[in-house]
């Protein structure tokens, strides 16, 4: 018999814990060894012992299921962690992966399909459905033939273009009239979207792309 595969849930919701536990003990490698109701539970259940797989909601009390991903790749990176959420995959599947996740399951996935993708994931796998392996594909498609700034808004591609004139954030602030917080929460989000880290880098694409007059 192969070795047991143990399995962490973390959701909220105790009627969807004890769905899951049921589906899991159907099985015969499958064991559900802990559960966890919010994500300040799930890290500490996740420091106590070994585990093979975290089952990890994204709507959670105290840390949503996203942080708590974040944290649990920082700790143990080569933990799996499967996405389990009511949300459709249109809204977290692509952030969860860019995340660390090594799978994205909508709870209203069959059953069967829950039990194959974490013994794919338990395996050193990823786990998406054929629609998310589609958008995917997609979102690859894009960022090969778009460039990065023409994800921005008006105004964010605005400050990109005075950042990588060299202007400075208090500089930009008085020039667009809108306060320095303003335009450094605008610098965040772009450099997110652009996913670029620093000012040199950005002053770097401007040059590359022609952005600077």
């Amino acid at each position: 018999m192969n070795e047991k595969i143990h399995v962490l849930i973390a959701d909220d919701h105790a009627i969807v814990r004890q769905g899951l536990r049921q589906i899991l003990s159907e099985t015969e490698d499958l064991v559900v060894a802990g559960e966890a109701d919010d994500g300040v539970d799930a890290m500490h259940l996740a420091r106590q012992q070994e585990w093979d797989v975290v089952l990890l909601d994204v709507s959670m009390p105290n840390r949503n299921g996203i942080d708590t991903l974040k944290m649990l790749k920082k700790e143990f990176p080569r933990l799996p962690v499967l996405i389990l959420s009511m949300h459709p995959e249109e809204q977290y599947a692509v952030r969860a992966l860019k995340a660390g996740a090594s799978g994205y399951l909508t709870k209203q996935s069959a059953p069967e399909l829950l039990v194959t993708a974490i013994r794919q994931v338990a395996g050193g796998h990823k786990y998406v459905s054929p629609s998310l392996a589609m958008k995917l594909a997609d979102l690859i498609a894009e960022d090969s033939d778009r460039p990065a700034h023409e994800a921005l808004s008006d105004r964010e591609y605005q400050i990109l273009c005075l950042i990588a004139a060299g202007r400075t954030l208090t500089q930009i602030a008085e020039e667009l009239n809108i306060s320095v917080k303003t335009v450094s929460e605008y610098r965040k989000r772009l450099l997110d979207k652009m996913r670029l880290e620093t000012n040199a880098e950005l002053i770097h694409y401007g040059l590359k792309r022609g952005l600077v007059e």
